[in-house]
């Protein structure tokens, strides 16, 4: 997947150099999907964030960060598995989801909460 950090409405790749810029100072609601590219489950979700990147543009963001590329990140949050979706709002964690929740409703749900 090509990386986009600049379109809204599209699934945006983060680093450990731009995580502060890309969600912690965002203006709106940040989804964050830390996973990894060996991670079955988090290829799985990876249409419906898809799909939620394009039903919220404007409202939120949709952010995926890569564990294996960006561990320092990982740790900060206490990521100890994947896929786990972390919801900021005004630069802190809000909600969360800890898996594949199995469809896309239950990450819909979950971003709706907060925008």
């Amino acid at each position: 997947m090509p990386l986009d950090n600049t379109n809204p409405g599209k699934v945006l790749h983060t680093t450990e150099a731009d995580f502060a810029k890309d969600v912690l100072q965002s203006e709106v609601p940040v989804l964050v999907d830390f996973w990894a590219e060996w991670c079955g489950p988090c290829r799985a979700i990876a249409p419906h964030l898809e799909g939620l990147a394009s039903r919220f543009a404007g409202q939120a963001k949709i952010v995926k960060l890569d564990v294996d590329e960006h561990p320092n990140v990982a740790g900060r949050y206490g990521i100890r598995g994947i896929p786990t979706l972390l919801m900021f709002k005004d630069g802190q964690v809000v909600d969360h989801i800890i898996g594949n929740p199995g469809s896309a409703k239950p990450l819909e749900q979950l971003v709706q909460r907060h925008v």
